[in-house]
């Protein structure tokens, strides 16, 4: 979720299934931000504020997968939110096996 804070004027929902690439799947200014923005917190999903990533997200529409010089940065956000919320992408098991002790 990208969101404008100077007035909270404009909010892009994303939604990744694991598989295909991120997508847009809500935006909205005004009074629909402030709804897009609080269904979001309501499904425990990750607001994110940058006005800039906002901006550029913007200028696509529902449905549009984000374009690809977005991957790195929409990655890193999609993990900080999973970890945040204890989750793993499926099939990885991170470190826990690893045997750290020297």
């Amino acid at each position: 979720m990208a969101t404008d804070k100077k007035t909270t004027s404009h909010a892009i929902a994303l939604k990744y299934d694991g598989e295909k690439s991120p997508y847009i799947t809500a935006k909205g200014h005004q009074h629909l931000a402030e709804h897009i923005i609080e269904q979001v917190k309501q499904h425990g999903g990750l607001i994110h504020q940058d006005p800039v990533l906002a901006q550029y997200l913007n200028s696509f529409d529902v449905g549009d997968e984000i374009p690809q010089e977005l991957y790195l940065i929409i990655a890193e956000l999609i993990a900080f939110s999973w970890y945040l919320n204890g989750k793993t992408p499926p099939g990885w098991e991170g470190l826990e096996d690893i045997d750290i002790s020297v």
